[in-house]
């Protein structure tokens, strides 16, 4: 499990995020119109998984935001951004913040995709929701970079994200 903190408390996560050069297992998430997607919907493509605890904090919003912008100007690159918000709140952040390059996904269901990669929060005041986690994966789904951040209310390192989509 990773030690992680939320506004210097510390907390902690279900397990560690899958290795570097790994692939990423298949998920089952919920898009704002409320169909499954599978990480297969995006094979092909490079992907940024911005993964928060949720859309209505201030720092999720600003990851959504940085990465709306930068990444999704790569070519042949989604940017999903994973919490377990309900698609309804995921859907009416976008539209309020104008977000139109991201793809917003819900893990609400039963919080699976956060238990496969060992990002669950499993105490304090966000258990049960995703810790702050960047994935870069290829068009493989070849893990390429993944940043666990230390403290939730901090923002990840977008620099190195980047870079390992060059």
């Amino acid at each position: 499990m990773a030690q992680i903190t939320l506004g210097g408390t510390p907390t902690e996560t279900s397990g560690n995020l899958p290795k570097q050069h790994s692939t990423l297992s298949n998920f089952n998430l919920v898009a704002n119109d409320l169909s499954t997607k599978q990480l297969s919907n995006y094979d092909g493509y490079r992907k940024v998984l911005n993964i928060f605890p949720s859309v209505d904090t201030g720092v999720c919003a600003a990851s959504s935001r940085k990465f709306n912008e930068e990444a999704s100007a790569l070519n042949n690159t989604k940017v999903l951004c994973i919490s377990r918000d309900l698609p309804f709140a995921q859907a009416r952040f976008c539209a309020a913040e104008g977000l139109e390059n991201v793809e917003m996904l819900s893990d609400f269901k039963d919080g699976t995709f956060g238990k496969d990669n060992g990002l669950e929060i499993t105490r304090g005041a966000f258990e049960g929701l995703h810790s702050r986690v960047v994935m870069v994966l290829d068009e493989d789904n070849k893990i390429l970079h993944t940043e666990q951040v230390p403290e939730i209310g901090e923002e990840p390192d977008y620099a190195s994200a980047l870079k390992a989509l060059q």
